[in-house]
């Protein structure tokens, strides 16, 4: 682990692991750079070399008083690059929000060094329900959201995390560790931090950022993800992006780098290796389906 300091002095932490083409993570919110580290060692132990950090605000990296918006959010991001020596030949990956800051960074910096790119459960294009995009969150679930934060930052996440992870009476895909181990991820974050990246996410509009995607990118989503709703996002991006693949997780929620992880890292790798990932039948029953799909987000 070390700390690379921004072009505005915010000090980020980063962590890498292996040699070889550099594979930069970028992790989703209100989490750290430490939700990546099962795929991190896949993909050290096939060739890459995997470089993941924490938002600013987030995990261990300062918390400063400003810059929770997506334009520094992504010179953060090259900033990273930069002092890590991932300028020639990268792939960018975003989970979730971190999706945002891979689209950002394909116009704001043309793209510079990127070879290949991975939104996984990501929130490009839009997730704002308006007019013309119909099929996104309507403005009062994230009205709901922010004032459950502000109300009680800590109960709020209890049960945030169990939709994240598509935990219900039927179903529960992950451990009660990893829930806590997400809980207590998100409470090393700035309270404020937290409330701003969220409005960052819900209002920031990456359509006129699409275009700008020219290189080959792979898009993975779950089909029962009630954080970040497949409909408005995975299959958008599929659908406008030429050099775009989706690959649908079919029942799985958002949390797919803790309910899929080999899955996921074995894409992951095939898509890096250049090679055709396979459609896979979900092995999940329609109910369990059903019940992970109730919820907004």
């Amino acid at each position: 682990m070390t700390m690379i300091q921004t072009r505005d002095g915010t000090h980020l932490r980063v962590k890498t692991l292996g040699e070889g083409r550099p594979v930069v993570m970028i992790h989703g919110w209100p989490l750290s750079a430490n939700s990546w580290d099962p795929v991190m060692i896949a993909l050290a132990e096939n060739g890459y070399r995997a470089i993941a950090y924490d938002r600013r605000g987030f995990g261990r990296s300062d918390q400063p008083p400003r810059g929770y918006e997506y334009d520094t959010f992504t010179d953060d991001l090259a900033d990273v690059m930069e002092a890590t020596g991932a300028t020639d030949d990268v792939a960018l990956v975003g989970f979730s929000m971190g999706g945002g800051e891979v689209a950002r960074y394909m116009s704001r910096h043309g793209g510079r060094g990127v070879s290949q790119a991975v939104l996984i459960s990501s929130v490009v294009p839009y997730m704002l329900q308006t007019d013309d995009n119909p099929k996104g969150v309507p403005d009062r679930v994230f009205q709901e959201m922010t004032e459950g934060m502000k109300n009680d930052f800590r109960k709020f996440f209890t049960g945030f995390f169990k939709e994240f992870y598509g935990v219900g009476l039927l179903s529960h895909p992950v451990s009660d560790e990893e829930l806590r181990w997400a809980w207590q991820t998100t409470m090393q974050a700035g309270q404020y931090a937290t409330l701003q990246a969220a409005a960052a996410f819900a209002y920031t509009d990456f359509r006129p950022d699409l275009p700008h995607f020219r290189v080959p990118t792979l898009v993975i989503h779950g089909t029962a993800d009630a954080t970040v709703p497949i409909e408005a996002t995975g299959r958008v991006v599929a659908a406008q992006v030429p050099s775009a693949d989706l690959v649908e997780y079919e029942g799985e929620p958002h949390g797919v780098f803790a309910t899929q992880t080999q899955r996921l890292s074995e894409d992951l790798i095939t898509f890096l290796s250049g090679g055709k990932i396979e459609a896979r039948q979900g092995m999940i029953d329609a109910l369990t389906a059903d019940t992970l799909a109730m919820g907004t987000l």
